[in-house]
């Protein structure tokens, strides 16, 4: 054969990048490893805050996880795998957001290790899944059920959420408020319950301190009555609740209107007054004297109102109309012909309230409210953003407590009890496997390492403290981040719910193997290569010399 130059061919456009085999792998690893250090300084009682300034120049200062990746706008794909982590997390659970992401960083730091010594990533990935199994069945075993009537216990739950927050300051008084929404919005059916955390609404104002968040059996809307001419205040108000409009609907079809006389545009005038008096008549004939409308109310209507003494609001939105439904027990009603005094709702007070300088609409005081509200106060933007999302998290942890009727003592308990039990369950097994799940207990134990370091501590030795009480069989001995000593992290109240720990094993474990399987990373070219243009060597694959 002639040695002729081979033309190479070309399968993917200019500009592609590509990285292959450990490269790929070690690149990957590193992006995960660097997102989960960014949030790892958050985690615990002494964990410090991120200020966050977006590409408008609005300042985020907070140590919630979730919150922190998302307002990063990362951009390398192995490294929003781990902001899909904390999504996961929030949205299952609530809280934990932040020992996922570490918890995930470290099993792939982990698995760096392994990777160096030989180990293939299939036998990682299997071990690891064998580990994550055994970890949660632990768990299980582990954890310590919960009833409903347990306030004490669920005010714990609560106040261990806000460890570390701007709530921290307030957690008896907030914890409080938390504990008795979540347990207001729970629908009990032949002894079965459902628990939305949705029928609880968070409104945030700035003003006062933290110390004037109150909640409202009921709800409150950020909208101001209609008409001056209104009532301030109903007392025993009777609600209706309507989504169409108070106006004079629009025709379907294009219509006109032919007028020749001015008699007639004023009877026109006359009949379109005359067909709103009937609908605020229709309302008042029913008995109500709080109108909550979906869409708008017009002009005449609103003085027709006003006259009958009703308050009324309107553009309220379909979210809070359902909630106003569940508080007062009402029915929204489409049709002004239908409504009648079976169809009102109930509050002992519907009132309109200046709150900063804005006027909101309370509507307190509704008999076993299924739908309340919180009112957050805090001094600047700040302070009660942040309190908003300690109250979010607080809420999903004692939800989800409730739900799973499971609970685990916190201050890294949990974590080294884990370890300490998967350990065991490594030396029984047999190939490489175990090497994967001894390495999933080590990795176990960044968070009372995390726990220790934010704290000022040595972690080494705060290791050997736990790991020594672990031997003794005192599952529940956690780190005192304010002493440095060990403690009994269940005596001293520091309880999670286990789907916390559960999830952030799943979800970890998870992205950990996804990561871990990726061998080739491809990433398209800016543009796609136009026909007739010279060849670079991007994306090129040479075919073998003949």
């Amino acid at each position: 054969m002639t040695n002729q130059p081979v033309q190479p061919i070309f399968i993917m456009s200019e500009g592609t990048q590509r990285s292959q085999g450990r490269t790929a792998q070690r690149n990957n690893i590193l992006a995960a490893k660097l997102v989960a250090e960014t949030v790892r300084t958050t985690l615990g009682p002494k964990g410090m805050d991120k200020m966050l300034v977006d590409t408008v120049g609005d300042v985020t200062v907070t140590n919630d996880g979730v919150t922190i990746l998302e307002e990063m706008n990362i951009e390398h794909p192995a490294a929003k795998m781990l902001v899909e982590v904390a999504k996961t997390q929030e949205n299952e659970v609530g809280d934990g957001t932040t020992t996922a992401v570490v918890l995930a960083g470290e099993l792939l730091k982990q698995a760096e290790t392994l990777l160096d010594q030989e180990v293939h990533p299939s036998v990682l990935a299997r071990g690891f899944r064998i580990a994550a199994e055994k970890a949660n069945e632990i768990l299980e075993k582990m954890a310590e059920e919960i009833k409903i009537g347990d306030e004490t216990v669920l005010k714990k739950i609560a106040q261990t959420a806000m460890n570390g927050r701007s709530a921290e300051a307030n957690k008896e008084e907030l914890s409080a408020l938390v504990v008795k929404a979540v347990k207001a919005v729970i629908d009990v059916m032949d002894d079965e319950f459902s628990l939305d955390t949705d029928n609880i609404k968070i409104e945030k104002k700035v003003g006062g301190s933290v110390e004037d968040t109150e909640l409202v059996e009921g709800i409150i809307l950020d909208k101001e009555r209609v008409h001056s001419g209104m009532p301030k205040f109903v007392d025993s108000a009777k609600i209706a609740l309507i989504d169409s409009a108070l106006e004079i609907k629009n025709t379907e079809i294009d219509a006109k209107i032919q007028i020749t006389a001015p008699q007639q545009m004023q009877a026109f005038l006359e009949q379109e007054e005359k067909m709103l008096k009937a609908m605020v008549e229709k309302v008042a004939a029913s008995g109500a004297n709080v109108v909550f409308c979906q869409k708008g109310i017009d002009d005449v209507a609103q003085h027709y109102l006003a006259k009958k003494g009703i308050y009324a609001v309107r553009r309220v939105k379909k979210s809070d109309m359902e909630k106003l439904a569940r508080a007062t027990a009402a029915k929204i009603i489409t049709n002004l012909d239908d409504l009648n005094d079976k169809d009102l709702g109930k509050a002992g007070i519907v009132e309109e309230v200046k709150v900063g300088d804005e006027m909101m609409t309370y509507v307190r005081e509704c008999k076993k409210a299924k739908s309340v509200t919180i009112l957050v106060r805090g001094g600047t933007e700040h302070v009660a953003a942040e309190i908003e999302r300690s109250l979010h998290d607080a809420i999903g942890v004692v939800s989800s407590a409730i739900r799973s009727g499971k609970i685990v003592a916190g201050a890294g308990a949990a974590e080294m009890e884990l370890a300490s039990q998967l350990r065991r369950f490594a030396n029984s097994l047999s190939g490489r496997e175990q090497l994967a799940v001894a390495s999933f207990a080590d990795a176990l134990e960044i968070i009372p390492r995390t726990l220790a370091e934010n704290a000022g501590l040595d972690p080494i030795d705060v290791l050997a403290e736990l790991k020594s009480a672990h031997n003794k069989k005192e599952k529940w001995a956690g780190i005192n981040v304010f002493t440095g000593k060990v403690m009994n992290s269940w005596r001293t109240g520091i309880l999670e719910p286990l789907t916390i720990k559960t999830q952030a094993v799943s979800s970890a474990s998870d992205v950990a193997i996804m990561i871990l399987r990726i061998d080739d990373v491809i990433a398209s070219g800016e543009q796609p290569q136009q026909p007739g243009m010279p060849q670079g060597r991007s994306g090129a694959m040479m075919p073998p010399e003949m």
